[in-house]
């Protein structure tokens, strides 16, 4: 009975934590096909974490908000003729970065 008491206890006590595990997201596999079928939210929020991460490898420490919109929508306008290129290699291949 005790024996019982306990692995249940325990259970009650694990489960809940392994509920809560987190997701994992390979960003640099994100085809232009994805990207173009996100909601606005998720797009935005993706253009912001891509924008920040390039910036990063080329060593800006400011950004230009009104430039960062038109490098959003040029990316955009690339990704509807090359929806089985990622996001990524477009990015990597327009700035010459990789």
């Amino acid at each position: 009975m005790k024996f019982r008491l306990m692995s249940l206890a325990f259970a009650v006590w694990f489960f809940p934590v392994a509920a809560n595990a987190q997701v994992t997201i390979q960003m640099s596999k994100i085809t232009c096909q994805q990207y173009l079928a996100m909601g606005p939210s998720q797009s935005r929020d993706f253009s912001a974490w891509m924008s920040g991460w390039f910036n990063y490898q080329v060593g800006k420490t400011t950004i230009d908000l009104l430039a960062a919109n038109k490098n959003i929508d040029n990316v955009k306008a690339w990704c509807v003729y090359h929806p089985r290129e990622t996001v990524m290699a477009g990015l990597q291949k327009a700035t010459g970065t990789q």
